[in-house]
């Protein structure tokens, strides 16, 4: 067993894990953050997702013991102070989930990507929102009111280009 000092969700851990332990088995068996959802455990469907310093990584692909010293936040740190993130609002309001199983992926890979924008000053297109939609897999919803909750959450966070 090893020791792994992260900061999750705002909270410095320490966990003792095997050095094979994905980081996504250590939030969920051994942290209780169950929001992070196991798919395909190749990294090709995206439930997985979490943010790595900021970063949207597929934590299925990753081992606890490589994100030693990082900050890690999932899905249930998305809400602040007892407010919405903004993807969480246009999800709501835009009927953009149904099972939810792929819902926590999505949240957390377009909230990370939308901070990193507002961070940065740019814009994303639709092409970028449609790009970043698609890298993720849902079963249920046909990404329309995923791709609308993308444009909505965009928008309202300043960096969406709406075309022309």
């Amino acid at each position: 067993m090893i020791e792994v000092s992260l900061e999750v969700n705002g909270t410095a851990r320490a966990l003792r894990v095997e050095a094979r332990t994905t980081l996504a088995d250590a939030l969920r068996e051994r942290l209780g953050l169950t929001g992070t959802h196991l798919g395909c455990e190749q990294g090709a469907c995206g439930a997985c997702t979490v943010l790595l310093d900021g970063e949207p990584v597929r934590s299925c692909l990753l081992f606890a013991v490589q994100c030693a010293g990082h900050s890690v936040t999932t899905v249930e740190a998305l809400a602040s102070e007892g407010l919405l993130h903004p993807v969480q609002r246009a999800f709501h309001e835009r009927h953009a989930l149904q099972c939810g199983f792929c819902t926590p992926g999505f949240l957390t890979l377009l909230a990370g990507t939308l901070d990193r924008a507002v961070e940065l000053g740019t814009t994303l297109e639709e092409r970028d929102l449609a790009e970043l939609v698609g890298a993720n897999l849902c079963r249920c919803t046909g990404y329309r009111p995923i791709l609308a909750a993308a444009r909505q959450a965009a928008a309202e966070m300043g960096v969406w280009s709406a075309p022309g």
